[in-house]
């Protein structure tokens, strides 16, 4: 009767869907049940990963294999510690408590495909004497976070095309094409305008096409894949005439994630959009596209998903509890019942501002009393800590008798960042002609209790704060 029942791992997760990223800490057990008493010499964890690269190529009479390996990290830790005597554990379960950080460094995300994979995993191994050794394996979902300039993805693109009619027809068409932004979750819709003038004798019809592309690298050769991930096809437009196209392209809530920062496997999307002609060189546009995880890609929206509203568009869905900046007339400081973004004051915020003579030209009103914060570059894209329970906690009823925890070693305390949605305030075209004014200007004390105020007519503006008579705007 062999002496180990059972041998299993398992993890803690930090968020519903289970994916950890770059610096997070991974807690878990190593769960060991016994039959009877047994001796052990060692029993260790490790967390790792590995790229690996495989395939074979025929040429002529020979075949040829190409293989290439990557190691991102290898953390081990000694739940038995090695080079002592035999230990003797008895018979029941026992609960071994472990902790990871994953390294800050810049690593790929999860994948498997054809002739490679990108693999994390915990790995658990039980060592004794004259026994084979007992092994346990949990595989971790790693989500990268190294994207360069990731707020730049969700600028909008733009590009063109046009085309010479050749010999069967005369004329040339053109094509100008948007795309609401560079960087989309599985799942997500991507947003497309086109406008084509096809001045040419010839018909034609607008495509779009989203194209996955993965290479595997290795030992100075190369193995490329590409795969049509959904089409979309509009309308035949006749001669002489022009079409406005509007496409909504829904990517797959199983499609693979872009990888570019592996040196043997990558992941890459483009947008083709382009015109079939019968007989011709179909014009096309190609956009580059990022799929990312809907953590990074909501996070750095902080508004969930987009929805029919393209990037940066003004009136969408607000997640916001404060009420919207006051709007001042002139270059004066905004009235003490402009709200969160002024002064304090008890006048409703929807009421609107006074009116100032010979100043018709509109400013926002000055910052608040506190600093605006940098947007954030991947919003809620750190994984916070567990909740609740300590993640130390056994998995069986601590009424069982024959269940044993044993703490985990000592290790060095980790300080993980405090992270949360952060609201910036939201921009402001000011024209140049505007005078500057100071960002914090002083007040005199108002003795009068605003809160007690109802929504009559506020105090008049020249006694709470008085101003020299100023200089006519060119309003020119």
């Amino acid at each position: 009767m062999p002496s180990v029942n059972s041998f299993t791992i398992n993890y803690d997760a930090l968020n519903e869907e289970g994916t950890f990223s770059e610096g997070d800490i991974v807690t878990g057990q190593a769960i060991l049940s016994l039959s009877k008493e047994t001796k052990a010499q060692r029993l260790f964890v490790k967390a790792k990963g590995d790229a690996d690269v495989r395939w074979t190529q025929k040429r002529g009479d020979r075949t040829h294999t190409y293989s290439a390996h990557r190691r991102y990290f290898k953390l081990k830790e000694f739940l038995i510690p090695e080079g002592t005597e035999e230990t003797v554990l008895p018979e029941g379960t026992h609960v071994y408590k472990f902790s990871f950080r994953i390294p800050s460094e810049k690593m790929p995300s999860s994948f498997r495909g054809t002739h490679g994979k990108i693999v994390y995993k915990l790995e658990a191994k039980l060592s004794r004497s004259w026994r084979m050794n007992s092994t346990a394996e949990k595989e971790l979902k790693f989500v990268s976070k190294s994207f360069l300039n990731f707020n730049t993805l969700l600028s909008q693109q733009v590009g063109s095309t046009e085309k010479e009619m050749g010999m069967f027809s005369k004329g040339q068409v053109h094509m100008d094409a948007t795309v609401n932004k560079t960087v989309y979750a599985p799942g997500e819709t991507m947003l497309i305008f086109a406008k084509v003038n096809n001045a040419s004798s010839r018909d034609m019809t607008p495509k779009f096409s989203l194209v996955r592309s993965v290479q595997f690298r290795a030992q100075g050769d190369t193995k490329n894949e590409e795969y049509t991930v959904e089409k979309a096809v509009d309308k035949v437009i006749k001669p002489h005439t022009q079409h406005e196209v509007r496409c909504e392209m829904k990517i797959p809530t199983d499609e693979m994630l872009s990888i570019e920062n592996c040196e043997i496997i990558s992941v890459t999307h483009q947008l083709k959009a382009y015109l079939d002609i019968s007989f011709a060189f179909d014009p096309e546009i190609i956009f580059p596209v990022v799929i990312s995880h809907p953590t990074l890609v909501f996070g750095a929206n902080n508004s969930g998903p987009v929805g029919p509203y393209p990037a940066g568009s003004f009136g969408g869905p607000a997640y916001s509890d404060f009420p919207p900046p006051a709007m001042a007339v002139g270059p004066y400081p905004a009235p003490p019942s402009s709200g969160p973004y002024g002064y304090p004051g008890a006048q409703s915020p929807s009421a609107p501002p006074p009116a100032y003579p010979n100043n018709p030209q509109v400013y926002c009103g000055p910052p608040g009393p506190y600093a605006p914060q940098p947007p954030p570059i991947y919003g809620a894209h750190s994984n916070p800590m567990p909740q609740g329970p300590s993640p130390y906690g056994s998995p069986f009823s601590p009424s069982s008798s024959s269940t044993m925890l044993h703490p985990p070693p000592p290790a060095p305390m980790f300080h993980t960042p405090l992270s949360g949605p952060q609201v910036q305030p939201p921009s402001s075209s000011v024209s140049p002609s505007a005078p500057t004014f100071n960002p914090m200007p002083s007040a005199p004390d108002m003795t009068t209790d605003f809160l007690a105020q109802t929504n009559d007519v506020p105090p008049a503006y020249t006694s709470l704060f008085p101003y020299s008579t100023p200089e006519k705007l060119d309003t020119k």
